[in-house]
């Protein structure tokens, strides 16, 4: 029997968000789109996930310009992204006008196709976003989220996707975001599916145990509609498999994609090259690794863990975070570990590791999770953890988003003229403190910042005079992107300008360098020497001095100069790899100081706030 199989290309999403930890930049996407857009792919994922709150938060791009420009220049093309239900592309359930409001202007900018899953496979949690999207004309693909636990059976996962086809979805899709699917277990599931399911199937998997072109090749033999590759640079490991692999395997057989490999070696070639460009952020755990099996963990998280342990210092901790990772879910009911779910896990296990003390310092998101405010977790969690997370509080058993009270009006009233269209609130609704930053540098034209260029050519003898000088040598990281900087300086020390000569990427400058004196911003915004003011926060020494057990940034402060507390009260939330910790007075007393301000960087053992 002849049967074409359709491809669905991740490379501007979820692969690269598996490799580089999503910081493929816009421009660099927009270079190659008129040859993706030629393939002829079933869709091409290009939104959603991860990249919404990255190109905000380290990109310093517009996630919404950034699909405009794609749908402009992929108009043959479907656009597909991926939405978490109720979690949108967030980490926590927002209201159903949120939802809604979303979900029209991410059709509304070019988003044919929208993917949409909940981390607990709670069929409540998908209702709103999906009906959202029939509303508005556009093709839903409800996705199952694909694990094994003691709770996780072929059966468990056939009453799903009947449930997901009678909440009227128009595809449904195999989501194994950690690679885990062997090949005979997805043939048994792709069967069972087929013979129970009428809409089309897709199939989702990563190849970070080595296994997914097999499984994709049995998961074609039992019956699957469409699958998910990524152009080969950006392939395998955390990532999917090859989409060059897969054309060239099924072609000439009865499952061939009809795609050209020529067309598509050109792209590989181009993804290549531009790769160079972000060998900072490849992810260390790009190869194949069979614990995944045990740890679970997706692709996306693993680069992205590993790139928030090396932002802490503590890289050299990842395999202790990693083998913590399998106690906590566990303890969480067994949870598929896929954002925001994967997000809340691997926060906890990584806590639990540098601070020495497993549950010495629990997120609000576990909190949450455990007071029923994310769904119903799959099997039980357990009784001690929730005792000491949120003690006698009750946990809800209805749909969370029921709690939630409209906001979209109160936040587009709260963000004020820093808000330029509905999709800037939605931004702020999404990422309050990324979003507000983003906003004031985009006010203030700081969010491109270009290396300066010179015009002035340099001489034969000036270039043998730099050869002769011993440069200093650096990298620089600049939004994201890192530079190779050599610098060598001419003339004598003086406090006039002096003459610097400067090698960006190898490439030579001429710098005319005024005396530097280091400055800082007063808490009115005038520039001060550093010099002339004490800035640093007294060490932790006092024992009511309140601390953080992980460097992070201050994203609120509950408490006044003055105030009673009360020990173990909220006195501030420090953000710290996406996750919001509430930080707690070790004692009574009354708020003597506080060193911080809502913004700032902390980092252990500093006192943040004294109290006496």
């Amino acid at each position: 029997m002849i049967k074409k199989i359709h491809i669905t290309d991740t490379t501007l999403r979820d692969a690269h968000q598996s490799h580089i930890a999503t910081r493929l930049k816009t421009e660099d996407m927009l270079q190659i789109c008129d040859r993706m857009d030629m393939v002829g792919f079933w869709s091409m994922e290009v939104w959603g996930g991860a990249t919404f709150d990255t190109a905000m938060r380290f990109l310093r791009e517009d996630p919404w310009e950034r699909l405009k420009e794609l749908r402009k220049a992929l108009p043959h093309t479907k656009l597909q992204m991926l939405l978490r239900g109720q979690n949108l592309v967030g980490y926590r359930h927002y209201p159903d006008d949120i939802v809604w409001k979303f979900v029209e202007k991410s059709a509304e900018n070019g988003i044919d196709i929208f993917r949409i899953f909940d981390a607990l496979n709670d069929i409540r949690n998908l209702r709103s976003s999906v009906k959202a999207v029939k509303q508005f004309g556009k093709f839903v693909e409800g996705a199952l989220s694909y694990t094994t636990s003691p709770v996780h059976t072929i059966d468990y996962f056939v009453d799903y996707a009947k449930a997901l086809e009678d909440l009227g979805v128009d595809s449904i899709c195999i989501k194994d975001m950690a690679g885990l699917i062997k090949p005979f277990e997805a043939f048994e599931l792709v069967g069972r599916l087929k013979a129970e399911i009428r809409v089309p199937l897709h199939f989702h998997t990563h190849d970070t145990a080595g296994f997914a072109t097999m499984s994709i090749l049995k998961a074609i033999e039992a019956g699957i509609d469409i699958v998910d590759t990524a152009i080969s640079p950006f392939a395998s490991g955390t990532s999917q498999a090859p989409t060059e692999s897969i054309v060239a395997a099924l072609k000439d057989t009865d499952y061939d994609t009809g795609l050209s490999l020529e067309i598509l070696a050109a792209i590989a070639d181009y993804f290549r090259e531009i790769k160079r460009k972000y060998t900072e952020f490849e992810s260390e755990y790009t190869g194949v690794n069979t614990k995944i099996l045990l740890w679970q963990i997706p692709g996306g998280m693993l680069s992205n863990l590993a790139s928030q342990l090396k932002e802490q210092n503590a890289l050299d901790k990842i395999n202790d975070v990693l083998d913590e990772v399998p106690i906590v879910r566990k303890d969480l009911g067994y949870p598929p570990l896929v954002t925001p779910t994967s997000q809340i896990v691997g926060s906890q296990a990584t806590l639990n590791v540098i601070s020495g003390e497993r549950y010495k310092v629990i997120t609000n998101e576990i909190k949450n999770y455990l007071k029923g405010l994310y769904g119903k977790p799959p099997g039980e969690v357990s009784e001690n953890l929730r005792n000491l997370a949120i003690g006698n509080e009750k946990v809800i058993d209805r749909r969370p988003a029921d709690y939630l009270e409209s906001e979209f009006m109160k936040l587009k009233d709260d963000i004020g003229d820093k808000a330029k269209s509905e999709e800037d609130v939605l931004s702020y609704a999404l990422f309050p403190s990324v979003a507000s930053e983003f906003f004031e540098l985009r006010e203030k034209g700081e969010l491109k910042v270009m290396m300066p260029r010179f015009e002035k050519p340099v001489t034969e003898k000036e270039k043998k005079h730099i050869a002769r000088l011993a440069p200093s040598e650096f990298n620089v990281k600049l939004h994201g992107e890192m530079y190779h900087i050599k610098v060598a300086g001419a003339g004598q020390r003086t406090e006039n300008p002096r003459m610097f000569f400067v090698y960006v990427d190898g490439k030579l400058e001429e710098v005319l360098v005024e005396p530097l004196v280091e400055v800082v911003a007063s808490q009115e915004g005038e520039l001060i020497p550093k010099a002339a003011i004490k800035t640093e926060r007294p060490k932790a020494t006092e024992i009511g001095d309140v601390t953080t057990t992980i460097p992070g940034k201050v994203s609120s402060i509950k408490v006044k100069k003055g105030e009673r507390v009360t020990a173990g009260d909220t006195v501030m939330v420090i953000e710290a790899m996406k996750m919001e910790n509430e930080i707690h007075t070790p004692m009574d007393g009354i708020i003597y100081e506080i060193y911080v301000n809502e913004g700032d960087t902390v980092n252990p053992d500093e006192a943040l706030i004294r109290v006496r």
